[in-house]
């Protein structure tokens, strides 16, 4: 929060920094998550067409250790924006998608967590009209559901690297699948939990009607 010489109330000022920052786009966690949206289909090439499995095990924990850190610097800095709060569940969701569907194809991940693990993200993403019609925004990110993202996308380095030639590849398997396991069922949960508000505000918060034409 900065502070400034003002005779405004403390809220009121706190009010309009906030907002004053959250229009910033050239922000330090901005550029990490673009750097990482650009890693995304640099990960599909390395997946499928190189099968440079290293490079592609590499890519996965730099992207991971980036949205560790675009989070925290957004806080440390004071850099949270709009386009930062849109822009990073956006692209953790680009990269687990487009890696799930790459271990698939390599035949490394099995399909029934892949249909469950899109699954999920498409019933969410179609429930949220509900919040647009009413004029709400979406539900606050839950904890337990970043850090079921953070598992997930720590497994799937692993997975890949199970598969790899090197001396760590049985811990890799092992390590891989357990956070997998754990991670999904996770994941499933909060996704109850997304659903579980949108069922509540779709019964209780009524759709806003438009004002009424006066009659001459």
């Amino acid at each position: 929060m900065q502070l400034a010489v003002t005779s405004e109330p403390p809220d009121a000022l706190a009010e309009k920094s906030g907002e004053a920052g959250a229009d910033r786009i050239l922000t330090v966690p901005n550029a990490l998550s673009v750097l990482r949206l650009i890693g995304v289909p640099v990960l599909l090439w390395l997946l499928l067409a190189r099968h440079a499995d290293g490079w592609a095990f590499a890519l996965l924990i730099v992207s991971g250790v980036t949205d560790f850190l675009d989070g925290k610097l957004a806080r440390l800095l004071d850099q949270s924006s709009r386009l930062g709060a849109l822009l990073d569940p956006f692209v953790d969701r680009l990269y687990l998608v487009a890696t799930v569907v790459g271990l698939l194809l390599r035949d490394i991940l099995p399909w029934p967590f892949v249909v469950v693990l899109i699954g999920r993200d498409l019933v969410l993403t179609a429930t949220l009209p509900i919040y647009r019609r009413r004029g709400l925004a979406p539900p606050e990110v839950i904890y337990l559901g970043k850090a079921a993202t953070f598992a997930l996308m720590s497994a799937l380095p692993w997975l890949l690297a199970g598969h790899m030639d090197w001396p760590l590849r049985g811990f890799g398997h092992a390590f891989g699948w357990a956070l997998l396991v754990w991670g999904t069922a996770v994941y499933v949960w909060t996704g109850l939990l997304y659903l579980g508000k949108a069922v509540a505000v779709a019964r209780t918060v009524p759709i806003p009607t438009g004002e009424q034409p006066q009659r001459s």
